[in-house]
């Protein structure tokens, strides 16, 4: 078994602000609300590598992996994957964009697997992932939406 999450939200913006604003992984911890830091390791053409840390969990842990995204600006499509995959056997999302009326739809597809020494399975990770998801893009959609009354 594997998980699997598919989620989208509807950002009344433009989709060239959509997709500049979510594709800069270093403001990503003023647009998340998740990330306490985004430290980019390297960059290649249309592909960064980074490192995400979390804020502290409810024991004062602070969780941080190494990801890796490539963008695909024509097709408004990125490609992302874990590199350091913590309790991960695999963790890939798919990113993409279209235009929807005066907006933008913001699609999240991820695919994974737990480890089997991992503290939770694959069924509890994808009900986290979904529920998380939905807030994480909500927030995102709101400030997007802040920064594009700003623009006009």
């Amino acid at each position: 078994m594997s998980g699997h999450t598919d989620n989208s939200v509807y950002i009344d913006a433009p989709i060239d602000l959509v997709w500049t604003m979510t594709n800069d992984v270093a403001s990503w911890p003023a647009l998340f609300t998740e990330y306490s830091a985004a430290e980019i390791l390297a960059t290649k053409e249309n592909t960064v590598k980074f490192r995400l840390s979390m804020h502290p969990d409810e024991n004062g842990v602070v969780w941080s992996w190494v990801s890796e995204r490539t963008m695909y600006p024509v097709e408004r499509r990125v490609l992302a994957h874990r590199v350091e995959k913590g309790p991960f056997e695999y963790m890939d999302i798919e990113w993409t964009y279209r235009e929807e009326g005066e907006g933008t739809r913001m699609r999240w597809v991820q695919d994974f697997a737990m480890r089997p020494d991992a503290p939770v399975d694959d069924a509890a990770m994808t009900e986290r992932i979904d529920r998380n998801s939905k807030v994480q893009m909500d927030i995102i959609a709101r400030k997007v939406e802040l920064a594009a009354e700003r623009v006009s």
